[in-house]
């Protein structure tokens, strides 16, 4: 059931599954889309982990207030959230723009993460693309998230899978058109401030990186360089899948995160 915290003036919605008195793993949604992503992982987790999965302001059933949102927001919002549920220390997964929010968390809030997981992301992004961030912005204010719906399906799930689970991609279409402009455009302002490369040699806790081979946005080379710069870090690549390989690829997705944090 989805609850309602207040934090940082903002309501933030969440969903709490798995056994009581067993080890808390927050899990942190991509851009255009919210807790239910991780849908897929639930019934690989709760039987052994309490599982806290919360809408990013702007997404979901959160609030979605106007103006630019920052990568440290963020992250104040999640750690506020813990603060609200009394979770001292947390395993983090997160998923793109989650892996982004989860960085800014090992490097502000080292002693609330037990583990990192760090999925389809990246640490810092070349001009280009902080100038293409203007140029989506731009776009979904103008016409709103419909008009970009079949450019993202695009970018995250390969062609193969579309045809093979149009029921999955129909959530997925919802899922973004749901997304509230305010918040695309607040959270892609924060994204597109990424830079983070630099200080990746500070983050201490234990790592893995996980991406899809053909993942368009954040290719398997930023995954490369966030497990170069982290000491220790593991990576794993899941063939064929697109941005969103949690759903593309579940079985190999599950395995990879099961194993690392049972091993944690």
């Amino acid at each position: 059931m989805t609850e309602l915290a207040s934090v940082n003036g903002t309501r933030i919605a969440y969903t709490i599954d798995g056994p009581d008195g067993a080890p808390w793993l927050t899990m942190s949604h991509s851009l255009s889309a919210n807790g239910s992503m991780w849908d897929p992982q639930m019934p690989a987790l709760t039987d052994a982990y309490r599982v806290l999965r919360f809408d990013t302001r702007g997404h979901g059933g959160s609030d979605a207030p106007a103006g630019e949102y920052t990568l440290d927001m963020l992250a104040d919002d999640a750690i506020a959230l813990w603060d609200d549920l009394g979770i001292e220390t947390t395993h983090y997964c997160g998923l793109s723009m989650g892996g982004m929010i989860g960085q800014t968390l090992a490097l502000k809030a080292p002693d609330r993460l037990r583990t990192l997981v760090l999925c389809d992301t990246a640490s810092g992004y070349p001009a280009e693309a902080r100038a293409q961030w203007g140029e989506r912005i731009a776009a979904a204010r103008a016409n709103g998230m419909a008009a970009s719906t079949d450019a993202t399906i695009d970018r995250w799930f390969s062609p193969g899978f579309v045809q093979r689970d149009p029921a999955t991609i129909d959530k997925v279409r919802a899922m973004i058109a749901a997304t509230p402009v305010n918040g695309y455009c607040g959270c892609g302002a924060a994204i597109a401030q990424l830079a983070l490369t630099e200080r990746l040699g500070e983050i201490e806790a234990p790592t893995l990186v996980i991406v899809g081979e053909d993942d368009p946005g954040t290719p398997v080379a930023m995954s490369e360089t966030i497990r170069d710069g982290i000491a220790g870090a593991e990576l794993v690549i899941l063939p064929v899948a697109r941005h969103l390989s949690n759903m593309e690829d579940v079985a190999g997705f599950n395995a990879a995160l099961r194993s690392f944090l049972d091993k944690h």
